[in-house]
């Protein structure tokens, strides 16, 4: 446990990556050395939680935008009816109708990473968590990109430089069978090149960028080479001692490092049984490299 002042401590999960920010009330505002503080854990560990949140819109979009400007994601008739830049990760119906993204998250990956400039961080407030029977359900887990690169042999470092990968939104869905309501919108989604290792742009260390599904090829090598590869390498990031398994609660605002870190949202919950909404905002694009 690590004192940042006063009031706030950083307690690390005691998994690879991951650790709870305890004593700070982003409903406040915080002040320059305060927001350093929180952001020097977020580059240390990669996954932070704020606990025991109470936020209105745009409290959330202030903290977030200090992280860097807002992406919006293409899937925008999942926006938020009055603050388009909050995102609805639910599954809530209303009239029949899902009013958020009840699909999100279903395989490993790295958010956006179907985007020229993906977001450095995403940020996700609990305003509603499923339970069953005192149990809390709908974990996410998150693996360390940048400690399955540091795993790799020498050989195979050496074999990834300057390789670039392949990234197609619509393959994540392919590769699920799910969300198909939505594939029309993802199918037009042109398909983007990124290093298979990517150096962090704020940290500079260095980490494996492929998701197995969304990238459906390396440049300049032949399928029955890459294929294969790609599928190796995604598997080495999402071992379990590079893991670090989230369990919700509400007030919770999670924040993690994209460039650093892939997730998984695990689905063990069912409308209407349970009840599961949460506001999501990505921010800070950056061109890869």
């Amino acid at each position: 446990m690590t004192n940042m002042d006063a009031s706030m401590q950083v307690v690390p999960s005691g998994s690879a990556i991951g650790a709870d920010i305890l004593g700070a009330d982003l409903s406040r505002g915080l002040d320059a050395a305060t927001f350093r503080a929180i952001e020097a854990a977020f580059n240390e560990r990669s996954v932070v939680c704020l606990r025991d949140q109470h936020l209105t819109e745009e409290q959330f979009i202030a903290f977030a935008k200090r992280f860097g400007e807002v992406e919006i994601i293409f899937l925008t008739h999942y926006a938020h009816p009055r603050y388009p830049e909050i995102m609805l990760v639910s599954n809530i119906q209303e009239n029949g109708r899902n009013i958020g993204h009840v699909d999100a998250g279903r395989v490993w990956h790295t958010d956006m990473s179907y985007t020229a400039t993906p977001p450095r961080a995403t940020l996700l407030y609990a305003i509603d968590v499923p339970e069953e029977a005192g149990r809390v359900l709908g974990d996410t887990l998150f693996a360390s990109a940048v400690a399955a690169y540091d795993g790799l042999p020498e050989a195979m470092k050496r074999r990834l430089e300057g390789l670039r990968a392949v990234h197609r939104v619509s393959g994540r869905r392919k590769k699920t069978g799910t969300g198909k309501e939505d594939n029309p919108l993802r199918d037009r989604q042109p398909d983007v090149l990124h290093p298979v290792i990517r150096t962090h742009p704020v940290t500079g260390r260095k980490a494996i960028y492929v998701s197995e599904g969304e990238c459906t090829g390396i440049v300049g090598m032949e399928d029955a080479e890459a294929l294969p590869l790609l599928a190796d390498l995604a598997q080495r990031i999402i071992r379990k001692d590079y893991q670090y398994r989230h369990r919700w609660r509400k007030g919770d605002v999670l924040i993690w490092d994209n460039p650093a870190v892939q997730h998984i949202a695990l689905r063990d919950y069912e409308w209407p049984r349970h009840r599961r909404l949460m506001h999501r905002i990505t921010v800070g694009g950056s061109a890869t490299y």
